[in-house]
C-alpha cells in the first residue's frame, strides 16, 4: 500500500466519523454523557471510600511492652483527636498471639482506616493538635524519640479488600 492511499484511508475514515457525529449526534452526546458520568461516578466513590493502613512495628527484644505504653501515651490520642476531626473513621490494634521466626516477626500492628485515600496522604500538621494535646513539648519529643530508637523496624502497608465471592 502506497502512501498517498494510507493517507487517503486516514482521511476516509475521518470522515466516517464526522458523517457519525453529524447523522447521530444524540447518540454521541448520550455515550459523552455516560462516560462523564462514570468517571465523576468513579472520583466520587474514591473520596467516598474509606482508605485502610496497617501500621506494623518490630520492637528490639525485650521493648515491645514498652513501646505500646509510649504509642498509648503519645500516640493514641493524637489519632482519637482525628477521629473527633473526621479524618480517621476507625483506630484498632493488634498483636501476635504467639512468637513466628525473627525474619517475619512483628510485636504491634495498628489499623487505620481513614476517611478517604485523599485524607490519609494530604499534608495535615499535626503541630496544633500536639501542642494541645501535649504542653510540656520537651517530654513529648523525648518520649516520642524513645519510642521510634527501641524500635527495630517499622513498616506501612495500604490495604484494600479482596471480594472472593466476585467473579
Amino acid at each position: 500500500m502506497s502512501f498517498a492511499s494510507r493517507n487517503s484511508f486516514g482521511w476516509y475514515c475521518a470522515a466516517v466519523a464526522v458523517l457519525m457525529c453529524l447523522a447521530y449526534p444524540k447518540a454521541v452526546s448520550v455515550q459523552a454523557q455516560q462516560a462523564t458520568s462514570s468517571t465523576q461516578q468513579a472520583s466520587l466513590s474514591a473520596k467516598d471510600k474509606p482508605f485502610v493502613v496497617e501500621y506494623y512495628y518490630k520492637a528490639k527484644w525485650g521493648h515491645a511492652e514498652e513501646f505500646i505504653a509510649l504509642f498509648k501515651k503519645n500516640h493514641y490520642p493524637v489519632l482519637k483527636k482525628e477521629m473527633e476531626l473526621g479524618r480517621i473513621v476507625k483506630v484498632f490494634a493488634t498483636a501476635p498471639r504467639y512468637h513466628t521466626t525473627e525474619d517475619g516477626r512483628w510485636d504491634f500492628r495498628t489499623t487505620i482506616v481513614f476517611k478517604n485515600a485523599e485524607v490519609a496522604h494530604d499534608n495535615f500538621d499535626s503541630a496544633p493538635l500536639l501542642k494541645q494535646l501535649f504542653p510540656d513539648q520537651e517530654s513529648y519529643k523525648r518520649e516520642e524519640q524513645h519510642r521510634f530508637e527501641i524500635l527495630d523496624a517499622h513498616w506501612d502497608l495500604p490495604v484494600k479488600d479482596f471480594d472472593l465471592d466476585a467473579h
